[in-house]
């Protein structure tokens, strides 16, 4: 579960967007911190980097934004290119760091991404954040958590360690880039069953009951955030039947949101078709977002 199209794909064709943009001009509209501590786990601290509107009162939506690599590699850095492209649609972007299998396996990526998610809430006044309009988006593996944050809620025993009275962990709106919604299930290829395992620690026949419980799917509910799910054909390592187990999930619980197929793509792609994806992904989230504005600041 490669982290081709984020970390290369779509920022060539941020990069290339912002090049008519000066530079200097770019940055003032735009603050960005890094490496804030959102948790500790132990003595191992969770970080997160954080991009906002310059100027404005707020309070602006926000978008987690989930890296992807089996849940074993990658960084938080991965899709900080994107960050700022979501602070000019009016967002405050957050990509968060989680720890990585096979030293730490399910759930502790979902309960860093929930942990990540009440941070965001705990510190909505600071950084000018609409606590009731908070996204999540990811890649790959970063797309199968950001549907967990999507369908999960404090009944599925996978919040993690919290304290009193902490802010929940539901996301309004969830865009999922070809990540996998059904991991037990037999359309999971050989070349990503080892990396399922590391992830679960155990095999899904060995423990089929530990992988529905890591699955997407098994949490599908009609008062779960709308998904926007995107998913290419020829995709090596997610087949594209698993984006439709989850389009089946949604419809038979009324779950608003869209699955797209984009027949030949693999896992990830370029061109005019990430260009319409990108854009489509503004509009899923401006839809979902946005649109409660004026209810949720009354």
């Amino acid at each position: 579960m490669s982290l081709r199209f984020p970390s290369r794909a779509w920022t060539a064709i941020l990069l290339a967007g912002l090049a008519a943009v000066p530079v200097r001009g770019a940055d003032e509209k735009v603050t960005t911190e890094r490496d804030i501590v959102y948790a500790k786990v132990g003595t191992t601290e969770l970080k997160l980097d954080l991009a906002r509107p310059a100027q404005g009162d707020g309070p602006f939506p926000a978008v987690l934004v989930i890296h992807g690599g089996a849940w074993r590699a990658g960084n938080k850095a991965d899709v900080g290119p994107i960050l700022p492209e979501f602070v000019r649609h009016g967002y405050v972007a957050i990509s968060p760091q989680y720890r990585f299998c096979p030293k730490e396996t399910f759930p502790a990526q979902v309960h860093d991404v929930k942990a990540a998610v009440r941070w965001i809430k705990a510190n909505a006044k600071k950084y000018r954040i609409d606590p009731e309009r908070v996204g999540a988006i990811g890649f790959s593996a970063g797309g199968h958590l950001a549907l967990m944050l999507g369908v999960t809620s404090p009944d599925d025993g996978l919040e993690g360690d919290i304290s009193s009275g902490a802010p929940d962990s539901r996301v309004k709106a969830v865009v999922n880039y070809f990540g996998p919604t059904e991991l037990g299930a037999r359309d999971i290829p050989d070349r990503s069953k080892p990396l399922v395992k590391d992830f679960l620690g155990a095999a899904p026949p060995e423990k089929p009951e530990l992988a529905a419980k890591a699955s997407p799917r098994t949490y599908v509910t009609k008062d779960d955030a709308p998904i926007l799910t995107f998913q290419g054909t020829n995709d090596p390592l997610v087949p594209f039947t698993q984006a439709i187990k989850l389009a089946e999930a949604m419809t038979a619980a009324g779950v608003p949101g869209r699955v797209e197929l984009l027949v030949g793509a693999q896992h990830g792609w370029g061109g005019a078709e990430l260009e319409r994806t990108r854009a489509e992904t503004f509009r899923f989230f401006d839809q979902y977002l946005k649109a409660a504005a004026g209810a949720s600041q009354k």
